[in-house]
């Protein structure tokens, strides 16, 4: 007889036991996908063959192949989690459910952030606890990354990273009601690269129906490479790998290969004729697509569904205040970003240049992109966009942090209070986060996947309202 700490569900593909705990019940690295192994790394996922006997799903599993990321003097290490933990069978979900009673609730499916070349399930920010707590389901996915995600190759799908996460939902659809999920009542939500995905998923056909409310956090709408902006990257790694830009020769490198040459991508000029870098060139890997996912939501679910999105009001100060850059900003940095980016400079001349950089970058990374596919949503759908700015400021790093890419993430998951975030160089800086900013954020997100209505109005053309969080 099975411990009653140590819940069993048994799913089409095997039992998984997991962990009780006062928060309910956590089911962790469960496979949705057979495990990426050699050519197996640029194909379309399959779902994974099963197995025997009882699961152990108490502990994490391995993570996808990743570089280490480093942000000065920011410690950024509850975003990015351990790094690369490896093992093969890296794409699964964690699921924390108030128990597993076929309780009918909302389900919400977290798509984690990392520029597309980091991240996973077991950062230390996406504890679920909370959302437990509030009688929510929430599933997080990992995802293949970097080459194996997102390079685009001769013989292989393009975009195999959204390909996994289609299979989790798929999955999720499937399953989730072994778990007390609403299969009916699904929620994809995702930060900045996981953001863009849930972009990508608003504007794929194959996803309609897998989901019924989408959430963008500090993501983009145009954030997706053109094709050729595309070949100019798998050339670069191509050459760096000194091998032929196809599936089939990519097969045998192995994943330690991959991460050795992404230094040597990132210096690639992805500015065309028809698009600049919509990366700006912190990261050499995005969706591919003909047609960017704001312009494209007709042909997904995109007009089907409820939609949460908004950025933060200094997202560019995470690219320069950690790293010393801010303060050493010079009047010829801004104009060089105004020209790669093809945007007016955004702030008044008499602004410091630190500043006006921070809000190009911002502008260009998240704002312009969300607030095209906001636009975009609202024409298609009535009363069923609804769109925020989170002003909260870090006092991060002297107080300059302010409210940065991520400083919204403690307060989604309601873990604004914890140690591990404050400091001088924790995310949230030294003081302590204002007493009710988690509850009213955290709360908006639980009222949205439940009733599709975070508590402030819909934008329309005539009334675009955005909801403010923070100062």
């Amino acid at each position: 007889m099975l411990h009653p700490q140590h819940p069993t569900v048994r799913t089409p593909a095997g039992a998984v036991r997991g962990l009780r705990d006062a928060a309910g019940e956590f089911y962790r690295a469960i496979p949705y996908a057979a495990a990426p192994t050699g050519a197996g790394r640029f194909r379309e996922p399959a779902p994974h063959p099963g197995w025997s006997g009882v699961r152990d799903a108490t502990r994490p599993g391995p993570t996808a192949p990743q570089p280490a990321r480093d942000f000065g003097r920011l410690d950024l290490s509850p975003y990015f989690g351990p790094g690369w933990v490896r093992g093969a069978g890296y794409r699964t979900v964690d699921v924390r459910t108030p128990a597993a009673d076929g309780g009918n609730r909302p389900v919400m499916v977290f798509v984690h952030g990392g520029g597309f070349v980091t991240g996973s399930a077991r950062a230390a920010l996406y504890d679920g606890r909370a959302f437990s707590r509030d009688g929510v389901v929430l599933v997080t996915v990992q995802y293949r990354l970097g080459v194996p995600g997102f390079l685009s190759l001769g013989n292989a799908p393009d975009n195999r990273g959204l390909l996994d996460v289609l299979l989790a939902l798929r999955w999720i659809r499937d399953t989730i009601a072994l778990f007390g999920g609403d299969p009916g009542n699904v929620t994809v939500f995702g930060q900045s690269a996981g953001a863009t995905l849930v972009g990508g998923l608003l504007a794929t056909p194959a996803a309609k129906g897998l989901f019924h409310r989408a959430i963008m956090q500090s993501g983009s709408g145009t954030g997706a490479f053109t094709p050729e902006q595309a070949r100019r990257v798998t050339a670069a790694a191509a050459a760096a790998l000194g091998t032929a830009p196809t599936a089939e020769a990519f097969a045998g490198v192995p994943d330690e290969r991959f991460l050795e040459v992404l230094p040597a991508l990132s210096g690639v000029d992805l500015r065309t004729e028809t698009a600049t870098d919509p990366l700006v060139g912190l990261s050499p890997f995005s969706l591919v697509l003909p047609t960017q996912p704001a312009d494209a939501l007709g042909s997904g679910p995109g007009g089907q569904v409820d939609l949460l999105i908004g950025t933060n009001t200094e997202e560019g100060h995470l690219y320069l205040v950690p790293q010393g850059k801010f303060e050493t900003s010079t009047e010829a940095d801004v104009l060089a970003l105004a020209a790669a980016t093809a945007q007016p400079a955004g702030l008044p001349a008499t602004a410091p240049p630190g500043e006006r950089r921070s809000k190009l970058l911002g502008d260009a990374l998240f704002g312009r992109g969300s607030e095209r596919m906001a636009a975009a949503h609202a024409r298609l759908t009535a009363g069923r966009t609804h769109v925020y700015s989170f002003a909260h400021r870090s006092t991060a790093l002297d107080g300059r942090l302010g409210a940065t890419h991520t400083v919204e993430l403690p307060f989604v998951f309601d873990l604004a209070d914890r140690p591990w975030l404050h400091g001088e160089t924790g995310l949230l800086g030294p003081a302590p986060a204002p007493g009710d900013l988690a509850h009213r954020v955290h709360g908006a997100w639980v009222r949205f996947a439940r009733t599709g209505d975070p508590g402030w109005p819909a934008r329309t053309a005539s009334s675009p309202v955005v909801h403010r969080f923070g100062a």
